[in-house]
């Protein structure tokens, strides 16, 4: 009789290890999502000193990762390529200080708005002449390639655009007095303007033109890894928390 009650201990032992395994397997593992970032836009997203890449949307898409429990890896990438490499899939979605736009829409997905930005207006610090968009009639302006602060300005009667690949370039052309000011979006204007040891004290900004513009997590139409609904609750409990007001003091100043 003993001999059977240990025969039948053994047997459920191996049971509940055989069951506990098989459920280890069983296991999901996290999800992991690969989000190009073109790390020039200080201070959104760029590279640090000892060569990380860092910013507030590299903050934010970390903090939506540990609230909705997925994996994430930043693929720093240069924004004149940034979204055909969506689009051939070589990454999972774009955080990158992406203006949503009804243009855009056509082609990709985007999450709910997780920012809100216009348009700066960056000159020389001794510089008096450029006071509003109006006066930027008959100037050459640095703008980015192909973003929203190049549309802002192809909008301006008489404005003469020269884009570079990244805003630094831009800045430092105008410092050189290769061009008369440089649009960019406002937060990159004061981190570039305000705080870049590169710049401080030789740049300033004159004026904003209001664009009312919203940055959005970019995917593929259709949003095939399912990471929108991902991104949007992880978003909505950030700010529910108070975490989302902690980073944007932590990079922009005083949250909205």
């Amino acid at each position: 009789m003993k001999q059977w009650k240990l025969v039948c201990a053994l047997m459920a032992i191996v049971m509940v290890v055989t069951l506990l395994a098989g459920c280890a397997q069983a296991a999901p593992s996290a999800k992991k999502f690969v989000i190009a970032s073109d790390a020039s836009f200080p201070p959104m997203e760029f590279v640090d000193e000892a060569k990380k890449i860092v910013g507030f949307d590299i903050d934010l898409i970390n903090a939506i990762a540990k609230d909705q429990k997925f994996e994430v890896e930043i693929k720093n990438t240069a924004w004149d390529g940034i979204f055909a490499g969506l689009e051939a899939g070589q990454y999972d979605a774009i955080l990158s200080s992406v203006t949503i736009t009804d243009e855009r829409k056509e082609k990709y997905d985007f999450s709910d708005p997780y920012f809100n930005a216009n348009q700066g207006i960056v000159v020389r610090a001794d510089d008096n002449t450029i006071k509003t968009e109006k006066d930027l009639a008959g100037k050459t302006v640095g703008v980015q390639i192909e973003t929203t602060g190049a549309i802002a300005v192809r909008k301006i009667e008489g404005a003469r655009i020269k884009q570079f690949d990244t805003p630094d370039l831009a800045m430092l052309d105008l410092v050189n007095k290769n061009v008369d000011a440089v649009v960019v979006d406002t937060p990159v204007a004061a981190g570039y303007a305000l705080q870049s040891e590169q710049f401080k004290g030789k740049l300033k900004i004159a004026s904003e033109i209001v664009t009312d513009e919203t940055y959005g997590l970019t995917v593929q139409k259709g949003d095939p890894k399912k990471l929108l609904p991902l991104f949007n609750a992880g978003l909505k409990n950030i700010k529910a928390s108070g975490e989302y007001n902690k980073i944007y003091e932590k990079w922009i100043g005083k949250a909205p």
